[in-house]
């Protein structure tokens, strides 16, 4: 009998939750199949079998948290599909014939294990009903996607200790299922979003965070585009949009601010000499932030093809471990949903995250000219560590970011 094991993830990922089986108990699978779906805390990925035979046996269901190595299934490699388990038997085999209840009198005082089995459960809970001699078929405490874990099990065992008399006590036990109120839906968080949520939890109570705020004249970047969106479109096959340009004057301020470009490991600071720019993309988990490789390197047309290619995947769910990890400083764009300013949250390790918001037209005094004009403006914020990065240098920053902005020609040359 071979063991299905959860395979190494990645360096930061331990555990993952089963999201659904993709064989059946007692189907054949080829070497290099996928037989589950496990959700860590950034990607989904594929468990694939490394051998061919029958799934004898699924040691967990969906929906339960699972570690690196553990094993999770069980293949025979000399079965054959015809050696399905005994309840998809046929009802040839008599062991298990159809025969209803009366029949069946010698199997029914099953084991409290096997009993557990067939209620779906967390491996901890059986663990604690095996402990406490509870039958887990009989524990109407359950979570959302009707599974009972370890406090269903708990409930269950007082539920049964307490004096309360017996008709009485039978009551009491549905009130933990979840629709008391009609007018409530509770949903259970997936295993993504309660990691982004822990983590942006962890970023304020471990950053000490300030945001800086200023804002940009995009008249210079919008004449660029406007004038040569069409010729670029041809020539490279992508759009020119704006993120390339903000990408760009990003690069060039770490450049001049190259703390903000930095990582604190202990007491001691590492200062990154490379331009990983990872960019936030709202999927439908949540937000997620794949990471644009060796951004200085890139071209306009290589920014914009590369943050393409990463929606696209974010889109469909096909975003890799590789494809999120390592990034030095992030942008994130709440202008696409409207928003006019906000204060980012730092995406830890990192210690400086930007933030574009909607482009408005306002009135500005133009400085040269000591008039008033109508200008397409964007406010930015600078999200920031101020453990080792200084308001100074904060500011310092995003004026950077503003001018270069407010003078692509300088944008190309910084570039």
């Amino acid at each position: 009998m071979i063991e299905i094991k959860v395979p190494e993830l990645a360096e930061s990922i331990t555990e993952g939750t089963i999201v659904e089986w993709l064989k059946k108990e007692g189907e054949l699978v080829n070497k290099g199949e996928s037989i589950a779906e496990l959700e860590t805390d950034k990607v989904n990925v594929e468990i694939n079998s490394e051998y061919t035979g029958v799934i004898k046996e699924f040691l967990f269901q969906p929906g339960d948290n699972v570690e690196v190595g553990q094993v999770i299934a069980k293949l025979d490699e000399n079965g054959s599909e015809s050696s399905a388990p005994a309840q998809e038997a046929a009802p040839s085999e008599e062991p298990k014939a159809a025969a209803p209840e009366a029949k069946q009198e010698p199997v029914a005082p099953e084991s409290t294990e096997e009993k557990g089995k067939q209620a779906i459960a967390s491996p901890a809970a059986r663990k604690r009903a095996r402990e406490l001699g509870i039958d887990l078929n009989e524990v109407p405490y359950k979570d959302p996607l009707g599974r009972v874990r370890v406090e269903g099990v708990e409930a269950y065992k007082q539920a049964q200790a307490a004096p309360a008399p017996a008709p009485a006590a039978k009551q009491p036990a549905a009130a933990p299922v979840v629709n008391d109120d009609p007018r409530v839906e509770r949903i259970k968080m997936s295993r993504r979003r309660q990691t982004i949520a822990k983590r942006l939890v962890e970023a304020q109570h471990t950053a000490a965070m300030l945001t800086t705020f200023n804002e940009v004249d995009m008249t210079a970047v919008m004449d660029v585009r406007a004038r040569r969106k069409d010729a670029f479109f041809k020539k490279h096959g992508v759009k020119l949009g704006f993120m390339s340009f903000f990408t760009k004057a990003v690069i060039g301020a770490l450049k001049a601010y190259p703390f903000v470009n930095a990582e604190i490991q202990g007491n001691e600071i590492l200062l990154k000499k490379f331009y990983d720019i990872g960019i936030a993309v709202s999927a439908e988990e949540g937000l997620v932030v794949p990471v644009v490789r060796n951004a200085d390197t890139l071209s306009f047309a290589g920014i914009e093809s590369e943050i393409a290619r990463l929606a696209e995947k974010a889109r469909n769910n096909q975003l890799g471990l590789s494809d999120l990890q390592g990034g030095t400083f992030t942008i994130t764009n709440g202008g696409t949903f409207g928003s006019l300013n906000s204060t980012p949250i730092i995406n830890a390790p990192q210690v400086g995250i930007l933030g574009m918001h909607k482009i408005q037209r306002r009135p500005v005094v133009v400085d040269d000219k000591d008039t008033v004009e109508v200008r397409p403006m964007m406010y930015v914020a600078l999200s920031y560590d101020h453990r080792i990065i200084d308001g100074k240098d904060a500011v310092g920053f995003l004026v950077k970011v503003k001018e270069l902005l407010e003078d692509p020609e300088d944008l190309l040359l910084e570039g």
